[in-house]
């Protein structure tokens, strides 16, 4: 049974459920690739016998729908948008991750509180603010950074869907261009998450390498976290 930790105050009657999962954060850049190995990571510890649930930004039921209305009309501001992601986070962590761990599952979570944090930081909220907004958040087993640099990330953007308004910081930085925004968004995000990295103490996966060699060292830190949870599961060859 994993230890019920909060960075804040957490949330009513929580700190007293037996939690028997694991929770494990994918940290990162857009454009990375956190998808892409939390599907792969899912695959491999279910054929592995292990329970898996994972989970992300917008998907609560609550909130979802209401935060890609805001999104599309660029009408709310940075203190609305922060406390609408947060609410995204607190359904989700009531309704779906906090039971899933409950139950035995291993949790993986495409980003957690610290890219809600980054996103609302480099926009001008206050760090301790939200801190404060985002003191229910449990604290994950562990957190994968997958870190790679800006000039990295720019032709995997431009190769996939291309340059995004929000992931572009347009909504702020005023810019007349994607290119240049691109640029500077990110570059204000990887180095607030870096920063975040050394205070939470993330474990830093090289993501500038192939699909599979990163794969394959997230499959040994995932193992060494999970092993304890069905003895001799997670064998199989990443």
């Amino acid at each position: 049974m994993r230890e019920t930790k909060f960075y804040g105050h957490g949330l009513p009657d929580v700190e007293t459920l037996e939690l028997n999962g694991k929770l494990i954060a994918l940290e990162g850049p857009d454009g990375i690739g956190r998808s892409t190995q939390i599907a792969l990571l899912r695959e491999w510890l279910e054929a592995s016998g292990y329970a898996v649930y994972a989970s992300g930004f917008r998907r609560s039921e609550l909130a979802s729908r209401g935060i890609q209305a805001a999104k599309q009309g660029h009408t709310l501001g940075n203190l609305t948008m922060a406390l609408f992601y947060a609410t995204d986070f607190a359904d989700r962590l009531e309704r779906e991750i906090i039971p899933a761990l409950q139950a035995g599952f291993i949790v993986l979570t495409d980003r957690y509180v610290y890219s809600l944090m980054a996103r609302s930081m480099v926009r001008g909220v206050d760090k301790a603010w939200l801190k404060s907004l985002l003191g229910i958040a449990l604290v994950p087993d562990a957190v994968l950074y997958l870190r790679a640099s800006v000039e990295c990330l720019v032709p995997r953007v431009l190769a996939s869907r291309g340059f995004d308004y929000w992931e572009s910081g347009m909504d702020y930085l005023g810019y007349s261009g994607y290119y240049e925004s691109y640029l500077d968004h990110q570059t204000r995000m990887l180095r607030t998450l870096d920063d975040l990295a050394k205070e939470y103490d993330f474990q830093i996966i090289d993501a500038e390498r192939s699909i599979e060699v990163v794969f394959g060292d997230l499959c040994e830190a995932v193992q060494c976290l999970v092993q304890d949870l069905k003895p001799g599961a997670a064998k199989a060859d990443c």
